[in-house]
């Protein structure tokens, strides 16, 4: 058994997280260290920062435990209710969300990916 110590920020920076994120709403901008993953890479942490304005996210293939550190999102699943999550809260974001990430406050997370 190995134990792997990453810090935020430390990891590997990825200029561009994903293809499935597109800007919809403002100018917001992301930035992405990832900082562990399986040999596997079905399992990846690290720490995401989004300044404010709103995203939209299609059929995200992972599921994703996010603890935010900072900041305000308004998350709506398209057809949907809106759940607001602020600094302090932690939960899950299932895999095949179709849905926008509004960023009122700009936003420090860590999260937790498993493939699906």
């Amino acid at each position: 058994m190995s134990v792997a110590i990453s810090a935020p920020e430390t990891g590997l920076f990825n200029p561009n997280p994903s293809d499935n994120w597109k800007p919809v709403e403002g100018s917001p901008t992301m930035k992405t260290w990832l900082e562990f993953q399986t040999a596997d890479k079905t399992m990846v942490t690290g720490t995401w920062h989004s300044t404010t304005g709103t995203w939209h996210s299609e059929n995200t293939p992972y599921h994703e435990y996010i603890y935010l550190i900072a900041g305000a999102i308004e998350l709506t699943a398209d057809g949907g209710e809106t759940v607001s999550v602020k600094a302090g809260d932690a939960f899950m974001v299932e895999a095949g969300f179709t849905g926008t990430w509004k960023v009122t406050e700009p936003v420090e997370k860590r999260f937790c990916l498993r493939l699906a």
